[in-house]
């Protein structure tokens, strides 16, 4: 066991694990941030997705060794309940969530998209998307609610 430092949400925080332990389960288990969820465990579903430097990053197989000296970004660092982000705000205006178990995925994933490409087509939502798993049937939705967050300006 060793102590990590991570910058998470611009903030500094300290963890116990090995080194090669998955980085989603310091931030679910130890910093108790629920907004990346445990789907598939190999990296094919995206429900575990964070930013890494503002890049989209599979956090189930993460080594937390690998994300030291990085910012780290999870759903609550976009906004607040109270005060969502923009993206988030989007996706609620469209209702853009069912089950919501992928919503975490579809959002972050999204993030850095816009961050990349303030302005992106259907197209390049879509294949943005393609690795993100949805059982809902709410990817027209989803894809609205990127596209509006995009018209809005939403890239942080």
């Amino acid at each position: 066991m060793a102590e990590f430092s991570l910058r998470v949400n611009g903030v500094t925080r300290t963890v116990e694990a090995e080194p090669e332990s998955a980085l989603l389960y310091a931030l679910r288990y130890q910093l108790e941030l629920n907004g990346p969820r445990f789907g598939c465990g190999l990296t094919q579903c995206g429900a575990c997705t964070v930013l890494v430097d503002g890049e989209a990053t599979r956090s189930c197989l993460t080594p937390i060794s690998v994300v030291v000296d990085r910012e780290i970004t999870t759903l609550e660092g976009l906004g607040t309940l109270g005060e969502p982000g923009p993206l988030q705000q989007a996706f609620i205006d469209e209702q853009a969530a069912q089950c919501g178990y992928c919503i975490n995925g579809m959002i972050m994933t999204a993030e850095a998209l816009l961050r990349q490409n303030p302005d992106p087509s259907e197209a390049d939502i879509k294949q943005a998307l393609a690795l993100n798993l949805c059982r809902c049937g709410t990817h027209t939705r989803i894809v609205r609610a990127i596209r509006r967050a995009a018209t809005e300006g939403a890239a942080s």
